[in-house]
C-alpha cells in the first residue's frame, strides 16, 4: 500500500485499487464486492467478482442497481443519481488513514429507497465528515426491486439482502487495508435500509460481521409472502410471461422497469398494498426479525442506536398536496387509517384528545408512524434494555408543510448540509450547530457503543434533537403509544387496500378518498424513502 497523497492504492482480495484524496481524507469509489448480477447471475445469489491485474482506478462512483426514477412529486424532495453499467455490486470507502495500522472504527451504510430505490451515489451520504472524525466509512449499492426482493419459485428469495450480506463480509475481511477495524464494525440504515439492518441483526450468516447497529425510521419486519408474490404475479401478467426468475431473466431490463413502476402504483405506505419486501425464506431470514430479536434469539450483544423523525408522514403525503385533501376527508380518512393499522376507534379518540388541534391528515400520518416505526422500534427496545439508545428528531424543514419529515435527518447525521441535495429537504439556512450535535452522537456511538445520553431502560429516555437544544426526554407511560394497548382486539393485516366505508351517509366524500388513493398511486408514494 502507497499513501501518495494524490493516489492512494489498497490492495483488497481481488486486486488492488486507487482512490483519490478529497478534502484531507481517501476516498476510494466503485469497488465491486460482487460479480455483476446479470447474464447467468441474474436473479441468483451473489458470486465473488473475478480478480483483476494491475491497479483498478476507484475514482468515481460505480454503476447503480436498476431502478425506475421518482415520480415528479417526490423527485422535487429526493436526489437519485442513476449510473449506468452493470457492475452495480460495488462500494465506496471513505477513510482518513489508509494502511492496517491504523485499526480505525467501521460505519457500514445500507441506503433506503423503498428496497425499490436509492443509492450509494446519493450526495448526502458523502463520507468526508466521518473520516474526518476518524471513522471509516462504506456505503453499499444493492440489487432493488423486482432484481433484488422477487419472489420466485426456481431461485432463493431476498437477493438484494444477500448482496448487503456479501458486502458486510467483504468489509470484515478487506476494511483492515484502509485502516479499519474489523471488530468494530457498526452496520447503519435508514428506512429500507434499516429494515435491512434488522434483517441482518437477526440472521445467522451475518452474526459476528458487526458489533453494533443503528435503525433510523425503520423497524426490523418480514413482508407478507402473498403480497411479494402478488407483485411479481402482476408483472407476470401484464409481461405475458411465466411468473419465474427464468422468464424474468429473458425480459428486457427497461421493459422490466417500467412494468415494475406501473404495478408498484399500488403500494404506498399510508395505504399498504403489495410491495416489494425482505421475507422468510427459511435460511437468511429464518423467521420474523423482529420476533428473533425480541425473543433474544439473535445478536444478544449487539448495541443498538434507534430512532425517527418527529413528522415521518409528511414526506408521504405533502408531495402533490395530499396533505390536504386528506385534511378535508376528516372521517373517512381516518377510518381507512384504522384499517391501515388495524386499530379500533379507541385509539383514534385517544390521539384526538391528546392532539384537539390537529387535522385528520395530522392524526392519520401520526398514527402510521406509530403502526409502522414507533411501535416496532420500542418494543424492540423493552425486550433489549441497557444495550440500546433513543432518538427522535423533530426540527422542521424550512419548506411549506414538510414538517421534521422522512430522510429529513440525513444531511444532519452525515453533516452534509451544505450539499444542494440536503437543501431539497432542509430548505436554505439549516442549523450547523444541530449538524454538529447529531453527527457527533453518530460518531461516539459507532467508536464506543455510547451516543451520549441515557441507555434504554424502565424510564424510557429518548434523545431529542432539534426541538430546542439536544436533551433527553423521559416517558415511562408514554401517552400516545398506551393508546394502543386499549385495543386489544387482535386485527389480520388485509390483503388489499381495505374498501372505503361510506361514513356520514357521504358516497362523495368516500368517492373523494378514492380519489386521493389514486393519486397516491400515480405518485408512486415511497415507502423507505
Amino acid at each position: 500500500m502507497t499513501a501518495d497523497r494524490t493516489d492512494p492504492v489498497v490492495t483488497t482480495p481481488h486486486g488492488a485499487v486507487r482512490g483519490r484524496y478529497e478534502h484531507g481524507v481517501a476516498v476510494f469509489r466503485g469497488i465491486p464486492y460482487a460479480a455483476p448480477p446479470f447474464g447467468p447471475r441474474r436473479f441468483r445469489p451473489p458470486a465473488p467478482p473475478e480478480p483483476w491485474e494491475g491497479v483498478r482506478d476507484a475514482g468515481a462512483y460505480g454503476p447503480t442497481a436498476p431502478k425506475p426514477p421518482y415520480s415528479e412529486a417526490f423527485a422535487q424532495y429526493l436526489s437519485d443519481p442513476s449510473v449506468p453499467g452493470d457492475d452495480c455490486l460495488n462500494l465506496n470507502v471513505w477513510t482518513p488513514e489508509p494502511g492496517p495500522e491504523a485499526r480505525l472504527p467501521v460505519l457500514v451504510w445500507l441506503h433506503g429507497g423503498a428496497l425499490t430505490r436509492g443509492s450509494s451515489a446519493v450526495p448526502v451520504y458523502e463520507g468526508h465528515a466521518f473520516a474526518r472524525d476518524g471513522v471509516v466509512v462504506v456505503s453499499v449499492n444493492y440489487r432493488l426491486g423486482v432484481e433484488g426482493y422477487g419472489l420466485f419459485p426456481d431461485v432463493p428469495a431476498n437477493a438484494g439482502l444477500r448482496d448487503q450480506l456479501a458486502a458486510l463480509k467483504w468489509v470484515h475481511e478487506s476494511v483492515a487495508a484502509f485502516g479499519g477495524d474489523p471488530g468494530r464494525i457498526t452496520l447503519a440504515g435508514q428506512s429500507a435500509g434499516a429494515i435491512s439492518v434488522g434483517a441482518l441483526l437477526a440472521a445467522p450468516q451475518a452474526q459476528g460481521l458487526f458489533r453494533r447497529a443503528v435503525l433510523q425510521s425503520g423497524p426490523p419486519e418480514a413482508s407478507d409472502r402473498a403480497k411479494v408474490r402478488r407483485m411479481v404475479r402482476r408483472m407476470a401478467t401484464r409481461l405475458k410471461v411465466p411468473a419465474t426468475a427464468e422468464a424474468f431473466a429473458a425480459v428486457d431490463r427497461d421493459l422490466l422497469l417500467r412494468t415494475q413502476a406501473e404495478v408498484g402504483r399500488l403500494s404506498s405506505p399510508v395505504l399498504g398494498g403489495p410491495a416489494f419486501g425482505i421475507v422468510v425464506d427459511g435460511d437468511l431470514v429464518p423467521r420474523d426479525p423482529l420476533e428473533a430479536l425480541v425473543a433474544g434469539d439473535a445478536a444478544p450483544g449487539t448495541d443498538l442506536l434507534m430512532g425517527w423523525t418527529r413528522d415521518e408522514y409528511r414526506l408521504w403525503l405533502v408531495p402533490g398536496g395530499l396533505l390536504e385533501r386528506v385534511d378535508r376527508l376528516g372521517a373517512v380518512a381516518l377510518a381507512g387509517a384504522m384499517a391501515r393499522c388495524h386499530c379500533g376507534h379507541e385509539v383514534v379518540r385517544g390521539y384526538r384528545s391528546l392532539r384537539p388541534r390537529a387535522g385528520a391528515a395530522e392524526i392519520v400520518g401520526q398514527l402510521v408512524t406509530d403502526h409502522l416505526l414507533r411501535r416496532p422500534l420500542h418494543r424492540l427496545a423493552d425486550a433489549r434494555p441497557g444495550s440500546s439508545y433513543l432518538y427522535e428528531f423533530a426540527w422542521p424543514s424550512l419548506l411549506p408543510d414538510l414538517g421534521s419529515c422522512h430522510a429529513l435527518e440525513l444531511g444532519f447525521v452525515f453533516d452534509t448540509g451544505d450539499v444542494p441535495d440536503s437543501r431539497r429537504l432542509a430548505g436554505e439556512g439549516a442549523p450547523q450547530e444541530l449538524a454538529d450535535a447529531m453527527h457527533a452522537a453518530w460518531v461516539r456511538f459507532v467508536t464506543d457503543g455510547d451516543p451520549g445520553w441515557a441507555a434504554w431502560d424502565p424510564a424510557h429516555p429518548v434523545r431529542i434533537f432539534g426541538d430546542g437544544p439536544p436533551h433527553t426526554a423521559y416517558g415511562p407511560r408514554d401517552a400516545q403509544l398506551a393508546l394502543w394497548s386499549a385495543d386489544a382486539t387482535p386485527r389480520p393485516a388485509p390483503d388489499r387496500t381495505p374498501p372505503v366505508p361510506p361514513l356520514d351517509g357521504s358516497p362523495a366524500r368516500a368517492a373523494e378518498l378514492r380519489a386521493v388513493i389514486r393519486r397516491l398511486r400515480r405518485a408512486g408514494g415511497v415507502r423507505g424513502a
